[in-house]
C-alpha cells in the first residue's frame, strides 16, 4: 500500500504523517553523519567522486530539513520550497561537473581503498534511507524531491565503489572523474524533474492559501 490513504482521492501525499516525519529525522541524521565522514575521506583520498558524494549528503541533509519544515504548510509554500531544492541541486550538479572538468588537468590519482571502504559505508546509509522513504516516493514536489535525492545517493554510492575498482585496476584517475561527471549529470536531471513539478504545482495552486493553524 502506498502513501495515499484513500484510493479515490487523486491528491498527492503532502507529508502529513507521523511515520513520514520520523523517517525524515532518521534520514537527516544519516546524511549529516555521512557528510562529515566523506568530506574528510574525499580530501584524504584525493577523490573527486567522494567529494561530489559528500556535497550530495550535505545538500540532502539541508533539503530534508526544509521538507520537514514545510509539512502542513499551504500548497504554494511547499511548491516554492521544492523549487528552491531543485535550484540548489542544479547548482550543485553544475559545480561538480565544472570541478571534474578542472580536475582533468590536475595530476594525482585517488586512493582506491579509501574510496571503496567509504563508498560501502555510504551505500549502507543510503540504502537504509531509501527503504524508509520508498513508500512516500509518489507525493507532491516537496515530498518527491526527498525520494529523488535518496535514490541519487544510492546510485552515487554504487558508482563510487565502481570508480574505486576502476582506479585500482587502471592506476589512473579517469574512472573517478568519469563517475563524478555522471553523478553531476544525474543531479542536473533530477533538478530538472523537481523544477518542472514545482512550477506545475505553483501554477495550479491558488494565489492565497489558508495559513496553517
Amino acid at each position: 500500500m502506498g502513501a495515499h490513504c484513500c484510493s479515490h482521492d487523486p491528491a498527492p501525499f503532502t507529508g502529513v504523517s507521523p511515520r513520514y516525519r520520523r523517517a525524515l529525522w532518521i534520514v537527516i541524521a544519516l546524511n549529516a553523519s555521512m557528510f562529515a565522514v566523506e568530506v574528510v575521506a574525499g580530501a584524504l583520498a584525493n577523490s573527486m567522486s567522494l567529494q561530489a558524494d559528500a556535497m550530495d549528503f550535505a545538500a540532502d541533509a539541508a533539503t530534508y530539513g526544509l521538507t520537514l519544515s514545510m509539512i502542513g504548510r499551504p500548497d504554494r509554500w511547499r511548491a516554492a520550497a521544492a523549487l528552491v531544492k531543485g535550484a540548489s541541486l542544479a547548482l550543485m550538479g553544475s559545480y561538480v561537473l565544472g570541478a571534474t572538468l578542472w580536475r582533468v588537468f590536475v595530476l594525482g590519482v585517488p586512493e582506491p581503498m579509501v574510496m571503496g571502504a567509504v563508498g560501502f559505508a555510504a551505500l549502507a546509509a543510503n540504502a537504509t534511507a531509501a527503504l524508509l522513504l520508498y513508500r512516500f516516493r509518489d507525493g507532491d514536489a516537496n515530498v518527491r524531491s526527498v525520494w529523488l535525492c535518496s535514490r541519487n545517493d544510492a546510485i552515487g554510492n554504487v558508482a563510487v565503489m565502481l570508480a574505486a575498482l576502476g582506479v585500482f585496476g587502471t592506476g589512473t584517475a579517469w574512472p573517478d572523474l568519469a563517475v563524478a561527471a555522471i553523478m553531476a549529470v544525474l543531479f542536473l536531471y533530477s533538478a530538472a524533474s523537481i523544477l518542472r513539478q514545482s512550477f506545475a504545482e505553483l501554477r495550479a495552486s491558488p494565489r492565497r492559501s489558508v495559513p496553517m493553524e
